[in-house]
């Protein structure tokens, strides 16, 4: 239980962390930031159920006013600004990128988590990412859309980390990789 609380905590930090990276704001509102990774990388590693925990707690510091997001931003404002859907979305990524992770064990663990990664941390964050920015922005679906297509192959990189560096701490600690015990 204690290990499981301490983890938790640790990938909340994780994605934190991640904020310090500088991010890059598009003309839109919506930065470049290496949180996504961090929300990756709570699957991959912890599972569904921890790693959503650990995203969820992630965001609650995040509402209580801690500028944990990336440029150090935080507090309530930030859920009704035009990212509130890939925060929202944040703990569903983590949970499907987990369910993969945990549940797809016919391949190696490097490939199960960057596709893992690539389908919770792209195509499920974006689905609901995408929506909500046309919500706040008044745009329709395809227009948000092709607002945020610049970010994929960045996406599609940090999917790739994160099934290399699953891979590489199984090898290391194998007991550290919670989807895969």
């Amino acid at each position: 239980m204690e290990r499981n609380v301490a983890l938790i905590a640790l990938f909340a930090a994780l994605i934190a962390a991640l904020g310090l990276i500088p991010k890059v704001t598009l003309g839109f509102g919506v930065p470049i930031t290496a949180q996504s990774l961090g929300v990756m990388l709570c699957g991959t590693v912890l599972g569904a159920r921890r790693g959503t925990l650990a995203v969820l707690l992630f965001l609650l510091l995040v509402a209580i006013g801690l500028p944990l997001l990336a440029g150090g931003r935080g507090g309530l404002g930030v859920f009704t600004s035009p990212t509130v859907g890939f925060l929202v979305g944040f703990p569903l990524a983590a949970f499907v990128t987990g369910l993969i992770t945990e549940r797809w064990r016919a391949a190696p663990l490097t490939l199960v988590a960057g596709i893992a990664a690539a389908v919770g941390g792209i195509v499920v964050l974006y689905g609901v990412g995408i929506a909500g920015l046309a919500l706040v922005l008044g745009k329709s679906l395809p227009e948000a859309a092709l607002l945020v297509a610049v970010f994929i192959p960045g996406d599609m990189l940090k999917a790739a980390v994160a099934g290399m560096l699953t891979s590489a701490l199984a090898r290391a600690r194998p007991a550290a990789v919670l989807s895969r015990s």
